[in-house]
């Protein structure tokens, strides 16, 4: 893997420049100094601040801006990584709307929030961009950690082993590292190229050994790892796209959402070519992302199929505000039943359409309303309906117990084998970016607990 510290907005040698995802602009761009220090003057620099408290990293959110005002931004970047190593990432893909931001105070006050993921974007950037090296591994301990997946949990975990001296390798299924971050996140928050300076700015100084191309169970057995690192920690992330099971999915032109954001961010057909009408289907953050991709790329009529209301969405409000103002059109009370199509390609979602059960109290089970059914135009489909389990990675791990696939943990990312831990979506069933950090920074200090014992 290319090495990266200083600088990642130019194109990175393992990517195709001409890849779909290079044709978005930021959605929020960065701040010039001027702009930083100006925002960070607004910040009233609460005690017991409430941002502190929605930020899963525990972030000392009112220090870093203070370090912006007074342009130490070098002390800024530090107070930011210090909590949360995945810090310029996650200033680009944290939904801030619902965490720090949506609990500043000025949101009480009728008064536009302190911008604090576009001022978290100020600083980690500028470290990228200078080549700060903050931190050094730690005196080697002689103890060995296995880390499966090299997604951001893994990341976090890694760089916290190293500082404590123990030695890191990631093992990585994938041709890149990166997990999401590289592959999965929507191209206006974060393209790959900053996805993959992250890793390495994160593996190059710490001295983390990265393997790709290394599938655990096929490659290299669970009883290897094992029985060759002192620990095991494991960050694979989720499966695959689920599908509807309905008839019409080997259409061409019918795609999974995580499949095709992937399409877009690391080269490949984008599927788009000579589409006019394109149909996304679920409601929630997977979703909503294609649905507004999909706009950028030119799509002149993009729907999204949704089997309840809009108030039942579970995707983020504010995302589905930007998708609307857009362009975006929804067709609600809409299941899926079939795709059509003509010549092995598809033409349409054949929906029935869906009403509240009145028998049902709780006003959660739908029922079909009638008869009628309908087509939706659509020559691309894509079903963001969410992803599957990787339950035959799972199931071949020794001694873990497992909960409909996912990997049971307490609070500081153990399993049931002392040997074994776990963080991020494959414990937590998929959240966030910042959650998958906090959990492997957690796991980290809980493995070197153990080793220390």
């Amino acid at each position: 893997m290319a090495s990266t510290l200083a600088g990642f907005d130019g194109p990175h040698p393992d990517l195709p420049a001409d890849r779909a995802e290079t044709k978005f602009d930021d959605g929020k761009p960065r701040y010039s100094r001027a702009q930083a220090m100006a925002e960070a003057a607004r910040c009233l620099y609460c005690y017991d601040a409430p941002c502190i408290e929605a930020c899963p990293t525990s972030i000392n959110i009112p220090e870093f801006i203070r370090k912006i005002a007074t342009d130490n931004v070098k002390g800024s970047a530090r107070t930011i990584f210090d909590s949360n190593i995945l810090g310029m990432s996650c200033a680009r893909v944290c939904p801030v709307e619902v965490l720090c931001v949506g609990q500043c105070v000025y949101n009480h006050e009728d008064i536009p929030p302190v911008q604090i993921g576009r001022l978290q974007r100020y600083s980690t950037d500028t470290a990228y961009d200078k080549g700060w090296s903050l931190y050094e591994p730690g005196p080697d301990s002689g103890k060995t950690v296995a880390l499966v997946g090299a997604g951001p949990a893994s990341l976090a975990c890694a760089h916290e082993l190293r500082k404590e001296g123990h030695k890191t390798v990631l093992l990585e299924k994938r041709s890149l590292p990166g997990g999401l971050n590289t592959t999965g996140v929507a191209p206006y928050k974060m393209i790959a190229d900053a996805s993959l300076a992250e890793v390495a700015w994160i593996v190059d100084s710490m001295g983390v050994e990265v393997q790709t191309g290394v599938e655990v169970g096929k490659d290299v057995s669970w009883e290897k790892l094992l029985a060759d690192h002192d620990a095991v920690f494991v960050g694979v992330g989720l499966g695959p796209d689920s599908s509807l099971g309905v008839p019409g999915e080997d259409l061409g032109g019918v795609f999974g959402g995580v499949e095709i954001i992937e399409r877009w961010k690391n080269g490949g057909d984008p599927a788009t070519s000579g589409v006019t009408h394109a149909a996304v289907v679920g409601g929630g953050n997977t979703a909503l992302d294609v649905v507004r991709e999909l706009l950028v790329l030119g799509i002149p009529c993009v729907t999204m199929i949704y089997r309840r209301n809009e108030a039942s969405m579970t995707g983020y409000e504010h995302e589905w505000d930007y998708a609307k103002k857009g362009g975006a059109g929804a067709s609600w009370h809409s299941q899926p039943v079939a795709y059509v199509g003509e010549g092995g390609k598809v033409t349409g979602v054949e929906c029935h359409a869906m009403e509240i059960d009145p028998d049902d109290p709780k006003g959660r089970k739908l029922r079909r309303k009638g008869d009628h059914s309908f087509v939706v135009p659509a020559e691309l489909v894509v079903v963001a309906a969410g992803q599957g389990k990787l339950s035959g990675l799972l199931e071949g791990m020794p001694g873990v117990d497992l909960d409909w696939g996912r990997i049971v943990v307490d609070d500081d990312g153990r399993t049931s084998n002392p040997k074994i831990f776990a963080g991020g979506d494959v414990a937590n069933g998929g959240k966030e970016v910042v959650n998958a950090a906090a959990e492997g920074k957690r796991a980290a200090q809980a493995i070197h607990a153990a080793l220390s014992q």
